[in-house]
């Protein structure tokens, strides 16, 4: 006799009975109705069987990766992990230099944001050395041949099948073996084991948990889709992913064609890594040089304009900064900040007025990071320093300058990391001068650019 019981389709949480408001995310009106079969103890048995038959069959699983048994971790043999290149070096660099075997990655994105399309591209070129699967619940084959076509994707080694059902899924992936498998989208493959339908909490869960042992036990890439909510998450319940190895979110940047690719999680490598792409009518095109598309329509000569140098995982990036501050005829002037932490702001807006003197109670400030970036490195400070004091006093800064540098409660500019890298983007983009943090001064004697070391800020109001 089938049990039943509510589950949260926000976060995944259980009970007995229906609830109004989940009592572990605080949503309202999530909770839907599933059936419980009472065989659940042996649920999920043959596709249990099938994986490890999988694993047996596969040439390459040299580790055993089907072994279980618990060993001593000083007689456990290290064996280098190899990445895969998927040729797109943007890509490449989020997921930390390659495709692992193995691996279990999760691609979410807004719908239309080019989430098929970036994993289309990627699964052609994999299939050049690699026999690929890719299955889709959301096209049908001739769709995805269609797609193909546009994007000139043609490989022998590259499968397609339009199918939802796991037990019919596992089945072909017996029978061709492939070396990597995509599915686009995890919220349509469901389990006829569990009475809910596909999406819900308990179809995701179970799905992602047999996708998770199969990339485990047979070495098998995975790949998976994931749809996004209103609020910008993965939909479905947040342990899918803590399963998976990698979690990217592709998202737009201000409203344009341009797209950034973030590893918000990631076992292989860094998780502050951005990729940029842009969308064309031949597909997803790598952007080599960011910070240039960031500067193209950068104006000159215009009061509280800057240039200020990020680095985002390994890669600096040079974006333009803008701060407006106007008369206010509030009784509570405005603070409004795009781009970077509204905190910080209002931090560096209290420490001007503390040790500089700048008046500004009574001005209505904005900040915004150009082209839709966020910002998150504490580098940024100096450049908005830099903006409010310009637009405060109407006057233009040097156009070739670039800014970096964190800012203290009293004032003092301390030192950031990756000197070096900085100052040699910047160079390359054709910047003449560099206002940086005095402390990391020894690392700049190699560059041709004059170098204006700040100490303070009134150091900084004294040389710009």
């Amino acid at each position: 006799m089938a049990k039943s019981k509510f589950s949260c389709q926000s976060c995944g949480h259980q009970s007995v009975q229906w609830l109004g408001k989940c009592p572990s995310c605080a949503e309202w009106n999530t909770f839907v109705e599933e059936l419980e079969e009472s065989s659940v103890a042996n649920k999920g048995e043959r596709s249990s069987s099938l994986i490890q038959k999988i694993s047996q069959n596969k040439s390459r699983t040299k580790q055993n990766l089907g072994n279980t048994k618990p060993k001593a971790l000083n007689k456990i043999e290290s064996t280098e992990t190899i990445k895969l290149s998927t040729k797109i070096q943007e890509l490449d660099r989020v997921l930390g230099g390659g495709l692992v075997d193995g691996s279990f990655s999760l691609i979410g994105g807004e719908p239309g944001i080019g989430k098929s399309t970036l994993l289309l591209q990627t699964l052609g070129i994999l299939s050049e050395k690699k026999k690929v699967l890719y299955v889709s619940g959301e096209e049908s084959v001739e769709q995805i041949k269609y797609r193909a076509d546009r994007l000139k994707v043609r490989s022998e080694n590259l499968f397609v099948v339009s199918e939802t059902e796991w037990e019919k899924i596992i089945l072909m992936v017996e029978e061709l073996d492939p070396d990597v498998l995509a599915i686009d989208s995890i919220q349509t493959a469901f389990t006829n084991e569990i009475t809910s339908a596909p999406g819900s909490v308990s179809q995701v869960r179970e799905v992602g948990a047999r996708l998770m042992h199969l990339a485990k036990k047979t070495g098998i890439a995975v790949f998976l889709i994931g749809h996004v909510t209103k609020e910008g998450t993965i939909a479905g319940p947040r342990v899918l992913e803590h399963m998976v190895d990698t979690v990217l979110y592709f998202e737009s940047v201000g409203g344009h064609s341009f797209r950034l690719l973030r590893a918000i999680k990631n076992r292989f490598g860094s998780t502050n890594e951005i990729g940029v792409f842009e969308m064309a009518s031949t597909g997803l095109v790598e952007v080599k040089n960011p910070s240039e598309l960031f500067l193209q329509e950068r104006p000159n000569g215009s009061p509280g304009s800057v240039v200020v140098s990020s680095v985002e995982g390994n890669r600096p990036l040079l974006v333009e900064l803008q701060a407006l501050v106007s008369k206010s005829s509030l009784g509570n002037p405005r603070r409004t900040v795009l781009g970077i932490d509204s905190n910080r702001a209002s931090l560096l807006i209290a420490v001007l007025e503390k040790k500089i003197g700048l008046q500004l109670y009574d001005k209505d400030v904005y900040i915004n990071v150009v082209g839709g970036l966020e910002l998150k490195e504490p580098s940024a400070d100096l450049g908005i320093i830099a903006a409010i004091i310009s637009s405060f006093r109407n006057t233009p800064l040097d156009a070739k300058a670039v800014f970096f540098g964190e800012v203290g409660l009293t004032g003092e500019v301390r030192s950031v990391s990756k000197i070096e890298e900085r100052l040699k983007e910047s160079q390359s983009l054709g910047f003449k001068r560099a206002y940086l943090p005095k402390r990391n001064l020894k690392k700049t004697k190699e560059f041709n650019m004059e170098i204006v070391a700040i100490d303070s800020l009134q150091d900084l109001i004294d040389k710009i």
